[in-house]
């Protein structure tokens, strides 16, 4: 995984990877191509240019562990998110491709990407 991510060309994009929870309302986390999945921002999706991915559908958590190109930008606002009491970045989602359906895990705590469970693992 890690020799993919550094064969990842520079753009004005980022890479994007969906962190399904019942009870949060965060969207997941986000990286720049090229670093590392441990410099990767827990987003909230600022959707008011385009829908999630899973929105988009009427589907909310179908693509729990997705990979996704992201087109967008910060917003350079914090959000605060009341189930899990944090604050997270606000992204403007501008456009998306999807990557893998299936990528390379990302965490070491087990159970992360299971919707039930109210952890928040961090990426390694």
């Amino acid at each position: 995984m890690l020799a993919q991510i550094a064969q990842e060309p520079k753009g004005d994009y980022f890479i994007a990877r969906r962190y399904y929870k019942v009870d949060y309302k965060f969207w997941g986390f986000i990286r720049k191509p090229g670093e590392s999945w441990a410099n990767a921002h827990m987003v909230m999706l600022n959707e008011q240019q385009k829908l999630a991915p899973d929105r988009e559908l009427g589907k909310l958590g179908s693509d729990n562990g997705y990979e996704y190109k992201f087109y967008g930008n910060f917003s350079g606002e914090t959000v605060y998110e009341p189930a899990s009491n944090g604050f997270y970045p606000e992204f403007i989602l501008k456009g998306y491709e999807l990557r893998n359906i299936s990528p390379a895990p990302i965490f070491k705590t087990l159970g992360a990407l299971d919707p039930q469970r109210r952890i928040i693992a961090k990426p390694y």
